[in-house]
């Protein structure tokens, strides 16, 4: 009975989670502790913002030569009409509604120049926003039976065919056309390497046959006025493997 006793409290002391009695594992190591004072804070505190100054003054310069125009065509009034683009469209869903709005460039715009848009109540890191689509489908392995992640978006509720892209992020497609024209003629945007390598590489890719063939049996966003394969027709004819989102 001893030796069995024994050898119990010989495996119970090996399962035990009880650190050594070391110095550094029961923090009986010498330490040192600031002792922060007035006297010691306000003269560091001044360092570090007489430091930081130049850097704030190099970026404050920066910021003041970067040239930004920003246009808000929110309630621009459609071409030969008197109502604004968005209570036509409001009134007729689907439909097309053209504006122009004339701008001066208040100083020459030099270098590279980008062309972006904003939205205003548009919220994109919403969660069930965020995870409404289908990993799989971005990589290009199209399939008959979408993520559960995309519902409602997942099915064509006519068709009942799956959808594809799929989920709410492809849902809202932003589908505005900008133009930029000077004197009649039309200013040629570059619209490619504009998506970051890691994303092409990881994240999207197109399938591996051409969309047409690929979206056999798949439907488009409801939402969509075109399909997939017609969204660039441009870069396809040039390069049906081509990555432009």
């Amino acid at each position: 009975m001893s030796t069995q006793q024994a050898e119990n409290e010989e495996s119970a002391a090996a399962k035990s989670k009880r650190p050594s009695d070391s110095a550094f594992k029961q923090q009986r190591l010498p330490a040192w502790q600031p002792v922060l004072t007035a006297r010691t804070v306000l003269p560091t505190f001044f360092v570090i913002g007489v430091l930081f100054i130049p850097i704030g003054v190099v970026l404050l310069h920066l910021s003041n030569t970067a040239n930004e125009l920003i246009i808000d065509y929110t309630k621009c009034r459609s071409s030969g009409g008197n109502t604004t683009c968005a209570e036509y469209l409001e009134a007729h869903p689907g439909g097309d509604c053209t504006c122009q709005v004339p701008f001066v460039l208040p100083s020459d715009f030099n270098g590279v120049v980008y062309m972006y848009y904003g939205l205003t109540n548009y919220y994109q890191n919403h969660r069930r926003y965020v995870k409404s689509r289908d990993d799989e489908q971005l990589l290009g392995h199209l399939s008959q039976t979408p993520s559960t992640d995309c519902a409602p978006f997942a099915y064509d509720p006519d068709s009942g065919k799956p959808i594809a892209p799929c989920g709410a992020i492809a849902n809202s497609l932003f589908n505005d056309t900008l133009t930029l024209l000077q004197g009649g003629s039309e200013i040629k945007l570059l619209k490619t390497g504009i998506a970051w390598p890691s994303d092409k590489r990881v994240k999207f890719r197109n399938p591996e046959v051409t969309f047409n063939v690929s979206l056999e049996g798949l439907s488009s966003q409801c939402s969509w006025k075109i399909g997939l394969a017609d969204l660039n027709m441009e870069m396809i004819n040039v390069n049906p493997h081509t990555q432009y989102s």
